[in-house]
């Protein structure tokens, strides 16, 4: 029998978005400014759902520099975070397939959104560039809560915002691809899909399963073919 299915919910980057490559120029611009080696791309792609000060802190490690002070750390996040937000889309794109995903959702009249633990004014300005920030229904980000994930709380204020009671939380998927987001969709009872496609580092591969995700889809395009075309899902 199929899921009934009342909204969908995406995490941010590596899930809907691969934002990974924008990241990459721009840890390879401060390594230039610097007169430092750049990290591999495959490096910083497995520390972009982590967060900036991960992404740094790996920029720093891969050249050595390993002694600086609080101040000089945060004052390398911040210039990362400045420089990421005045070129914020030059390489991001919706993951190849998913776009059917979402214009699919949208004729059936099933409301998909974002639970992200990107700052809103990133994220809201990336939506707008993107041409996402009508589309999606509903978007939690770290500063509508005072938990974010792996707590249910950005959960809970979504299906809040969505017009979804809690007890029907069985009826949102949750999409992601840290095992933060796996645990708050569980915390929350919404079913949840790991896309193992995502930003994910290769020590954490082996172990995906005991995250506890109801489903792994290994690509965008298995996604797609889940959501879209097993019969395991009936939108309403």
């Amino acid at each position: 029998m199929a899921q009934f299915v009342k909204a969908v919910l995406f995490d941010l980057d590596g899930t809907l978005i691969d934002t990974a490559a924008d990241f990459v120029r721009i840890i390879g611009k401060m390594s230039s400014e610097n007169n430092w080696q750049t990290p591999s791309e495959a490096d910083i792609r497995e520390q972009v759902s982590s967060g900036a000060s991960a992404m740094v802190q790996l920029m720093l490690r891969h050249n050595g520099e390993l002694t600086h002070s609080e101040d000089e750390l945060l004052n390398f996040r911040q210039q990362f975070l400045d420089d990421y937000e005045a070129d914020i889309c030059v390489d991001s794109c919706v993951f190849a397939e998913l776009e059917e995903v979402l214009t699919t959702l949208e004729q059936k009249g099933v409301p998909w959104g974002i639970v992200t633990n990107k700052p809103r004014y990133l994220a809201e300005q990336l939506l707008k560039i993107m041409q996402l920030d009508e589309r999606c229904a509903v978007l939690v980000c770290p500063e509508d809560v005072s938990r974010t994930k792996p707590d249910p709380e950005p959960m809970y204020m979504a299906l809040e915002k969505l017009g979804i009671p809690r007890g029907a939380a069985s009826c949102v998927l949750y999409i992601g691809d840290h095992v933060r987001d796996i645990d708050a969709g569980n915390a929350a009872g919404m079913p949840t899909i790991l896309a193992a496609y995502g930003y994910i580092p290769a020590e954490d591969q082996k172990s995906l399963k005991k995250w506890g995700a109801k489903y792994i889809t290994e690509t965008p395009n298995q996604l797609n073919q889940l959501l879209l075309s097993s019969g395991k899902f009936e939108y309403l």
